[in-house]
């Protein structure tokens, strides 16, 4: 296998509803710089952790179930592998699955500190909702919905970067 058609990852979720509307793929990243203190997935936080896993395998696994509406990215910190990460979601029929990023970076960071190196806005592209920001424990509620703390926000991606301002989902 090409290297360039390898991703870390922590595991996945072949149906999941509650990491984003509808039935969706989860990708667990592996790695992630933030350490959130209480941390739903600590085990992906190490980025020699997890597994390497072809991208086009992972594709294909996607693609078998037509009741998937999306593909959320998870981690870890899936901006840390955004270049592969993108090549994945760019072999996707983006017209049948919403995508939602989950990050501990904010937008505003990931816009301009985007560069061809580390793929940033390939991914914000691809992405239909990003939930942002590092989960904060003191902040952490159930009334949160698809966020682990109210401090999170939920970005309508495309809109944001058309108006080149935030524009929070609504849910």
């Amino acid at each position: 296998m090409l290297d360039d058609d390898m991703i870390r990852i922590a595991g996945v979720v072949k149906e999941s509803t509650v990491d984003g509307p509808g039935f969706r793929y989860v990708i667990f990243t592996q790695g992630c710089p933030h350490h959130c203190e209480g941390c739903h997935n600590p085990q992906t936080h190490a980025m020699d952790g997890g597994k390497l896993e072809s991208i086009t395998s992972l594709v294909e696994d996607i693609k078998k179930n037509p009741l998937l509406k999306g593909v959320t990215l998870s981690g870890g910190e899936p901006f840390m592998q955004a270049k592969k990460l993108a090549k994945l979601l760019s072999m996707l029929d983006l017209n049948r699955y919403t995508v939602m990023t989950y990050t501990g970076f904010k937008y505003e960071y990931l816009v301009e500190n985007s560069n061809n190196e580390n793929g940033y806005l390939d991914l914000l592209q691809l992405t239909d909702v990003l939930i942002d920001g590092k989960f904060e424990i003191a902040l952490k509620s159930d009334k949160a919905k698809f966020r682990g703390s109210l401090n999170q926000r939920a970005i309508d991606v495309k809109s944001s970067l058309k108006q080149n301002k935030v524009i929070e989902h609504e849910f």
